[in-house]
């Protein structure tokens, strides 16, 4: 595994764990941070023995969302005497930084967040990237970049609409107000509320792992499905999903399995 300034990144069987690892700062996203996001979930995508991936935060909490010292310092970054230069500098920043996240989407493993304590601001644009989302009953979410006079710019406001509707999504960022381990799951943000942080853990590592055990093309399969799904038309999807069975459907995955079916045994799979 390649190391990382503010990840810690193993695997253990199957699933890579990715773990957000600033705890003195509560995880706060640090230029590198965001950096390291994508680096390690294109090393991830690219790894063939890595079938699932665990998001997970060290310390008392997820993540403070985004460094306020790099927030601060990002005049610095822009300047220039043209201000339509440095504007055109500041959009690439932002353009950058939601690439950066966007790397959890273009990943083909599955990636299930699982978030303990505070997850604010960015954290909030991190987990909308995953494919599923767990917490621990002391988590608390906050859409917080209102409370600092900006607009969220690094895909909250495109993601969470679509994951728990248009008007609580307009409400939460409206507001920042906190919500709760239940309220979130009520909403529809989280799949399943662990009662302790261990537990959490324990858990969604055992979802991973599960997932580990089916056929590694099916699943990339589902995860470009759905994505793409999210975006365009039933009739588009539908297209889609034919075209990508026409190339991938007569895999060595699909004999396995059937063999497998046949013989009541647990089919082994090629990385």
């Amino acid at each position: 595994m390649p190391a990382f300034e503010t990840l810690s990144v193993t695997l253990e069987d199957a699933v890579a764990i990715v773990r957000l690892n600033r705890p003195d700062k509560l995880n706060a996203m640090n230029l590198s941070m965001w950096n390291d996001l994508r680096s390690a979930f294109q090393f991830l995508d690219g790894l063939p023995a890595a079938r699932a991936i665990v998001l997970e935060g060290e310390g008392r909490g997820f993540t403070a969302g985004i460094d306020l010292q790099m927030m601060m310092g990002l005049g610095s970054q822009i300047q220039n005497d043209c201000d339509g230069r440095m504007r055109e500098s500041l959009r690439r920043i932002i353009l950058d930084l939601q690439d950066c996240l966007t790397s959890l989407e273009r990943c083909r493993k599955p990636v299930l967040a699982a978030v303990h304590g505070a997850c604010v601001g960015g954290g909030i644009d991190l987990i909308c990237c995953a494919d599923m989302r767990y917490c621990s009953a002391d988590a608390w979410f906050s859409i917080k970049e209102i409370d600092i006079g900006m607009t969220a710019d690094v895909g909250t406001l495109q993601r969470l609409p679509k994951l728990i509707g248009d008007g609580m999504a307009r409400e939460l960022a409206y507001t920042a107000r906190k919500v709760d381990a239940a309220e979130a799951k009520d909403i529809r943000l989280v799949n399943r509320v662990f009662e302790t942080p261990e537990a959490l853990r324990e858990g969604v590592r055992a979802i991973a792992a599960e997932i580990a055990t089916k056929a590694p093309l099916a699943v990339r399969g589902v995860k470009e499905m759905i994505t793409y799904a999210r975006d365009h038309s039933v009739a588009d999807g539908l297209n889609y999903v034919a075209t990508w069975n026409a190339a991938m459907l007569m895999s060595a995955d699909l004999q396995a399995a059937m063999m497998a079916g046949m013989s009541k045994t647990t089919p082994s799979f090629k990385d």
